[in-house]
C-alpha cells in the first residue's frame, strides 16, 4: 500500500471538507491539526478548491491533504499543482484512475459494487472508498462484498458520523472512514473554528479508543 494512504490508516477519520472561500482554509486546517486530524480531503467542486489546498499546503506540510470529488484528469493535474497529495473520485473513473497510478499519484475510487471493486483490484489498487456508505447499505454490505477479496480495504464516506464511526473502525478491513460532520459547511462559514477543533477532538478521540 501506498505511503500515503497508510497514513489514512494512522489517522483513522478523514474529514472532507468543501471550502466556499479560500480565506477559510487556513483556520481550518489550524482548528483540524491541534484537534488530531492533521489530514483534508478538500472537495474540488467549488471554486475555492484549488487555492484552498495550494494555502493548506503551504502553511501546514505536516498536514495530509488531498482533492475529493475529482471527476477528470484535468482536476487531477490543477489539484496536484496545488499540492494535493492524494485524489478521492466519488466514482471508478478508468482514465481518472490509471493517469494517476502512471503519474504515482494516490488515488481512492468510489466503488459500490464488486464488478467495481474487481475493476480497482485488476488496475492494481488495494483501497478504495465505498460510496455513498449509509445509503448503500453501510458496514453490513461492506462485509458482504469484502469477503471474496481478500486484499481489499475500505474508506466509506457519506452518512457516517460520531455515532456510528465506531462500529465501521472496528472492521479491520476499513482503512479510514470518510467524514464531514465535524468541518459543516455552516460551521465554517460562521468562523467556529473553536467547535470544529473541539469536534475533531472528539472524533480523534474515538479513533483511539477504538484503535489504540
Amino acid at each position: 500500500m501506498n505511503a500515503v494512504l497508510e497514513q489514512f490508516g494512522k489517522i483513522g477519520i478523514v474529514p472532507v471538507v468543501v471550502l466556499d472561500d479560500a480565506k477559510d482554509a487556513e483556520p481550518l486546517a489550524e482548528a483540524l491539526c491541534k484537534g488530531g486530524l492533521p489530514c483534508a480531503e478538500v472537495t474540488f467542486r467549488t471554486a475555492a478548491a484549488e487555492e484552498a489546498i495550494r494555502l493548506i499546503s503551504r502553511k501546514y506540510p505536516e498536514m495530509l491533504v488531498g482533492a475529493g470529488t475529482v471527476l477528470t484528469t484535468g482536476q487531477v493535474e490543477r489539484a496536484v499543482a496545488a499540492g494535493a497529495r492524494f485524489i478521492v473520485s466519488p466514482g471508478l473513473n478508468p482514465k481518472v484512475v490509471q493517469y494517476c497510478i502512471d503519474r504515482k499519484i494516490p488515488v481512492v475510487p468510489g466503488t459500490q459494487t464488486p464488478s467495481e471493486m474487481e475493476q480497482a483490484l485488476d488496475m492494481g489498487l488495494d483501497v478504495v472508498k465505498f460510496f455513498p456508505a449509509e445509503p448503500a447499505g453501510g458496514l453490513k454490505m461492506i462485509k458482504a462484498v469484502a469477503a471474496p477479496y481478500t486484499t481489499l480495504k475500505f474508506m466509506p464516506t457519506g452518512g457516517i458520523n460520531l455515532n456510528n464511526a465506531e462500529e465501521y473502525l472496528q472492521y479491520d478491513r476499513i482503512l479510514a472512514c470518510g467524514g464531514s460532520w465535524m468541518v459543516k459547511g455552516d460551521l465554517v462559514a460562521a468562523g467556529k473554528f473553536d467547535e470544529i477543533e473541539k469536534m475533531t477532538k472528539d472524533a480523534a478521540a474515538l479513533v483511539k479508543k477504538v484503535r489504540g
